[in-house]
C-alpha cells in the first residue's frame, strides 16, 4: 500500500512537471468567472477566443466545467473526438475549432448526451491536472478558461495549478442576486491573490429590434456597482440579444455572425480593455 502511494505521488510530481513545461509555453491565461450560473459566462469565453483569434493570435480554449461543458457546442465543434500521440513528449491532442482555436473539453470524452459525470473533487482536479499538463497545446498567445459556477472544486483546483494565471474575467447579469453571488467570487480570487481584469455585466437590457427602445429587463448598473464597490475595472455592458442565443445554439459565435450588431460591438469594447490591460502588464497583446 505504501508502495502504491510513493507510485502515485511521483506520477503526480511528473504531471506537474510536464504541466509547468506547457503553461510556459502560453503567454496569457485567463480564466472566466461567474459565481453563479446563466449569466452567459461560456458565451463570453467562447467570442473573447474568436476576437483574439481574429487579431491574428494563437488561441486555446480549456473548457474546465466537467458537469456542463458547453464550449463545443457553441463554437461548432460537437462530435470532435481527442487523438493521442508523440508531440512534445506523449501527449493528448487538442480538437481544433474555428480560426484554429485548440479546444479541450469534457465534451469530447462522453458518449452521449445523457451520461452524467459523477465525480468527486480529486476526481476532478485529477481532470483538470490532465487538461493543462498532458495537452499538447504548443505555443499560445492566450488560454481562455472557461470555469464553471461557484468557488468550489473546480477554480479552486485551477488556481491552485495555476498559479501564474494571468487574471481573471468575471462575468455578470444586472440583476442584485447576481450581485451577491458574483461578490463573493470576487472575495475567492483575493483570497487566492489572483488579479481581477475586470467585470462584464452580460444580458444588460434589452434593445427592440423594431422601434430601438432599450429596456432593462433584468434590473440596471449590477456589473458597474460591483466595480465601483470593490474598486475593479469595469469592462462593459452587453445587451440582451435574441440572436446571440440562436448563434450559439448553431455553434456561430455571435462576434463573428453578428459583427455589426449593438451586442458585438459592445463586446468588441470589452476586448479593448481587456486589451489594454495586458498592455499595462508591460507586454503587448
Amino acid at each position: 500500500m505504501v508502495g502504491q502511494v510513493e507510485e502515485r505521488m511521483k506520477e503526480i510530481q511528473e504531471q506537474e512537471r510536464r504541466l509547468k513545461i506547457r503553461m510556459a509555453k502560453i503567454k496569457y491565461k485567463l480564466a472566466i468567472l461567474s459565481g453563479k450560473g446563466g449569466v452567459g459566462k461560456s458565451t463570453i469565453t467562447a467570442n473573447l477566443a474568436i476576437a483574439f483569434a481574429r487579431k491574428g493570435h494563437k488561441v486555446g480554449v480549456l473548457d474546465v466545467d466537467i458537469h456542463g461543458p458547453s464550449i463545443p457546442k457553441i463554437l461548432g465543434m460537437r462530435g470532435q473526438e481527442l487523438t493521442a500521440g508523440r508531440l512534445e513528449g506523449v501527449g493528448i491532442f487538442p480538437a481544433k475549432g474555428p480560426l484554429d482555436i485548440k479546444v479541450i473539453s469534457m465534451d469530447f470524452l462522453l458518449p452521449d448526451d445523457e451520461t452524467p459525470v459523477i465525480w468527486r473533487g480529486p476526481m476532478k482536479m485529477g481532470a483538470i491536472r490532465q487538461f493543462l499538463a498532458d495537452v499538447a497545446w504548443g505555443d499560445l498567445d492566450f488560454l481562455f478558461i472557461d470555469v464553471p459556477p461557484g468557488t468550489g472544486d473546480e477554480p479552486l483546483s485551477l488556481m491552485q495549478l495555476l498559479p501564474d494565471i494571468t487574471g481573471v474575467i468575471v462575468v455578470t447579469a444586472p440583476s442584485e442576486v447576481s450581485q451577491i453571488v458574483v461578490k463573493r467570487a470576487v472575495g475567492f480570487t483575493r483570497e487566492l491573490h489572483v488579479p481581477v481584469v475586470g467585470i462584464v455585466e452580460n444580458m444588460s437590457g434589452f434593445v427592440c429590434p423594431k422601434c430601438g427602445a432599450e429596456f432593462d429587463i433584468l434590473g440596471t448598473s449590477g456589473g458597474q456597482k460591483i466595480s465601483e464597490q470593490l474598486g475593479i475595472p469595469f469592462l462593459g455592458k452587453i445587451p440582451i440579444d435574441q440572436k446571440i442565443c440562436e448563434d450559439s445554439d448553431r455553434g456561430t459565435p455571435f462576434v463573428i455572425e453578428r459583427a455589426e450588431t449593438p451586442a458585438a460591438k459592445a463586446f468588441m469594447r470589452v476586448v479593448d480593455k481587456v486589451e489594454g490591460y495586458l498592455k499595462q502588464l508591460g507586454v503587448r497583446a
